[in-house]
């Protein structure tokens, strides 16, 4: 009987297998990963006994608050900007940052100053920071983090054309009659305001210490007065 001929073995290149041992590799850490974060997702009793007391301690600290005499302040707009507040506020809290439109941290907002505003503001001092901005700073502001509300969508304001069709008959057709409007809290402030989504900051380098404390105590939040735009410079 004739002796078969042995069959020669496959030859894999040597970057194959590099290549499969990296892919095997990367799929280990990957699934490694997905565990931790599933483990880490799991939260366990007491996380969510911490949380409540939490919670309830912010409300009785606003409920402290409002008790205090309102704020006073010397200009006839505030930036008001969310620094805090994720999972240790309390609903009434969160309830009163979406009422004055920040919904997110180190979101912004123009707002003119009233007894309403100013008590808002009382309630959820932990998380946020105001003070007067210049001229400068809300130019600035809308010129780079401007966007349009139109029919529910985001949109840039590189184009007068958008102004004019959404403010037009209120005699602002451009970015520059946006600002005076804003700036000088004109006739026709809260039409502008109602145009624009609120303003998304970005987190600053520096500047802030992630304290609930006073920035006038030493810490982040509360009023700034004109110190405001500084802050605003690192965030823009």
């Amino acid at each position: 009987m004739a002796e078969e001929n042995p069959k020669p073995l496959n030859y894999i290149p040597e970057v194959i297998l590099k290549k499969r041992k990296s892919r095997e590799a990367w799929a280990l850490r990957k699934k490694e990963q997905f565990q931790h974060k599933n483990f880490q997702s799991i939260k366990k009793p007491e996380d969510f006994i911490h949380e409540y007391r939490n919670q309830e301690v912010d409300l009785i600290r606003m409920k402290r608050r409002v008790k205090r005499k309102l704020p006073q302040v010397h200009s006839n707009i505030l930036i008001i900007i969310r620094i805090q507040g994720k999972k240790d506020m309390h609903p009434k809290t969160r309830k009163v940052l979406y009422s004055l439109g920040l919904r997110s941290m180190f979101s912004a907002v123009l707002v003119k100053p009233s007894d309403g505003i100013m008590a808002k503001l009382q309630r959820v001092e932990p998380y946020v920071t105001y003070g007067y901005p210049n001229l400068k700073s809300i130019k600035e502001l809308i010129y780079k983090k401007g966007l349009a509300r139109m029919d529910g969508r985001k949109v840039p304001l590189t184009d007068n054309n958008v102004i004019e069709q959404e403010l037009g008959k209120f005699g602002i057709v451009c970015i520059e009659d946006m600002v005076h409007q804003l700036y000088n809290a004109g006739p026709h402030f809260k039409e502008v305001v109602r145009f624009m989504w609120p303003f998304v900051l970005n987190k600053p380098a520096e500047g802030l210490k992630g304290s609930k404390t006073l920035f006038k105590e030493g810490g982040d939040t509360g009023n700034r007065d004109d110190l405001i735009n500084e802050l605003i410079d690192k965030m823009n």
